[in-house]
This record gives C-alpha cells, structure tokens and sequence, in this order.
C-alpha cells in the first residue's frame, strides 16, 4: 500500500525520506559523511549520504548500495568506508 501512497501523494509531508536515522558520522576532507539506517526486511542495507557546504548552500548526495547486514557495527564502518571512497574518487562532482 505504501507504494500507492507515494505514487499519489498520500503519507508523510516530511521533506526528510522516512528511516533516514545516523548510526554513525564522520568528517573527512571537508565533506561530512552519515551512516544512514536503511531496514531491508530483518537486515540493514548499506545507505549513507555526503554532505558539504558548498558556495554557501549545503550539499547532500545519498548513496545506497546492495549490501545487506545484520550488524549495526558492520553497517557503520562499511557505510563510512563507502562514502570515504566516494569522496576521494569523485570529490564534489557527486554534487553535479
């Protein structure tokens, strides 16, 4: 049903997506790098996002990866390990 909801508009007015809760967060060169909690069933997906305050206007880039865990712990350190990696190959190309 939720899928109906969205497509038409119903649910929440939040700007914010639903589930969107830090687990963990790191600066790292400039950018400021978020674990995001993103439930697949019983499991966490690796989610995270990137953000950075460019010319004034605060920049966010969400990424979402297939892998799947049950370790919170896990998610976190492979989350921030992911933006990480993001950053140093794309730096804030990630924002065009």
């Amino acid at each position: 049903m939720s899928f109906w909801k969205n497509l038409f508009g119903g649910g929440s007015s939040s700007s914010e997506p639903e589930g969107d809760k830090a687990l963990g967060e790191e600066s790292y060169k400039g950018f400021l790098i978020k674990a995001i909690e993103m439930k697949a069933g019983s499991e966490l997906q690796l989610a995270g996002t990137i953000e950075k305050d460019v010319g004034g206007e605060l920049k966010t880039y969400r990424f979402i990866r297939a892998d799947r865990m049950s370790s919170r712990d896990d998610l976190v350190a492979l989350a921030l390990s992911k933006g990480r990696q993001i950053v140093d190959e794309q730096g804030e190309g990630i924002f065009r």
